[in-house]
């Protein structure tokens, strides 16, 4: 496990491709099936990529794990949600309960949930959560940096340890999600810092804000962007270069996603991706360690502006619209449901020798 910086930024040496001879026997498969060519669209270049990830034609990933990452954000203090803190630690509670939103739908879809708290400003232990915690909760950034380099590396190594753990107890797929009020306002910033975004084109309401609160969330976005961009744009090396934007406007669930991704592409355990701030923690990871794309799948569009362009700077497709805008990895678990389905019919579903239909035929476009 990753002990320094530099240790991190060497990681991506071991992160190799999925295997493409793999994908293309999967593809072969899927065209032996008794339906029309591609009739299952993205759903059957997903199940290439799962099986090209794991490196067997015939995928196992009954046994799946809903990470949840909780923490909080000192920018609230800014005026940037209509909660406070308390908020967060209430649905940690409801998770490690089973009873907050996602665990319904985890329980329908065979998802295992499991909440990390990685910087929640509370000092409770609660039950049935993990304590990974890093701090009590991030900085306002627009005092300081969200996190000093070795809070944000911790927060990082949590996400790597968990993937770890999980991958120990045979799960087969993983899923991301997090919890942490405030947790859209970093999320545009890392964005916008990343991609050079407006962040008056790209901040959304996040769980609910009139137009004077989005006005001011745009602008807090918009000061901290203006503080930290000098000291950010000295940095030439991307690596170092996205963690520190990580590090001065981020916080401390979007660090461990980001360690989540990179170790799971590192060991070769595929990712279902959520919302806006997962999202923007896959972009981090794979800035920080190139090819951690690679292992990653996207659920759902998402109502946040920002979602759908990080994804397309991941070059990730959502197989969901929806315009779902929940967190906790609701639209993972939806998304891991309807994968199920279609890896059951890959898998089982009758081939056209076997159903005594004529093959259609493939064309090159």
């Amino acid at each position: 496990m990753i002990k320094t910086t530099d240790e991190l930024f060497d990681i991506h040496i071991k992160i190799n491709e999925p295997d493409k001879e793999i994908m293309a026997l999967t593809k072969k498969r899927w065209d032996s099936l008794s339906k029309p060519i591609d009739g299952f669209g993205d759903f059957e270049d997903v199940l290439c990529r799962i099986a090209g990830i794991k490196g067997t034609d015939m995928p196992d990933i009954e046994k799946k794990a809903l990470m949840v990452f909780c923490a909080d954000n000192g920018i609230i203090e800014r005026g940037v949600s209509q909660t406070d803190f308390s908020v967060t630690a209430q649905v940690a509670a409801k998770l490690g309960q089973k009873v907050s939103t996602v665990n319904y739908l985890a329980k329908s879809a065979g998802v295992d949930v499991y909440p990390v708290d990685v910087g929640m400003a509370t000092d409770e232990e609660i039950f049935g959560v993990a304590n990974k915690k890093s701090a009590h909760g991030t900085g306002d950034f627009l005092t300081g940096p969200a996190m000093t380099e070795k809070q944000a590396l911790n927060a990082i190594k949590a996400g790597m340890e968990t993937v770890k753990e999980l991958s120990e107890k045979g799960y087969e797929m993983l899923l991301m999600g997090e919890m942490g009020i405030g947790n859209t306002t970093t999320s545009t910033a890392v964005l916008c810092a990343l991609t050079g975004y407006d962040p008056a084109e790209f901040t959304g309401r996040g769980a609910g804000l009139s137009d004077e609160g989005l006005n001011v969330k745009i602008n807090v976005i918009k000061k901290g962007l203006a503080k930290y961009l000098d000291h950010i744009n000295t940095e030439t090396d991307i690596k170092r270069r996205a963690f520190e934007i990580l590090r001065c406007l981020g916080g401390f669930d979007i660090a461990a996603m980001a360690g989540a991704f990179i170790e799971a592409a590192n060991i070769r355990i595929p990712v279902i991706t959520d919302g806006l701030v997962c999202t923007v923690a896959a972009l981090v990871a794979e800035c920080i360690a190139p090819g951690t794309k690679e292992y990653i799948l996207a659920s759902h569009r998402g109502r946040e502006k920002g979602n759908e362009s990080a994804l397309k700077a991941l070059n990730l497709k959502p197989l969901i619209d929806g315009n779902m805008a929940l967190g906790e990895g609701t639209g993972a678990v939806m998304a891991s449901a309807l994968i199920d389905m279609i890896n059951d019919y890959y898998k089982n579903g009758k081939t056209f020798a076997e159903s005594d239909i004529e093959a259609y035929e493939r064309f090159k476009k």
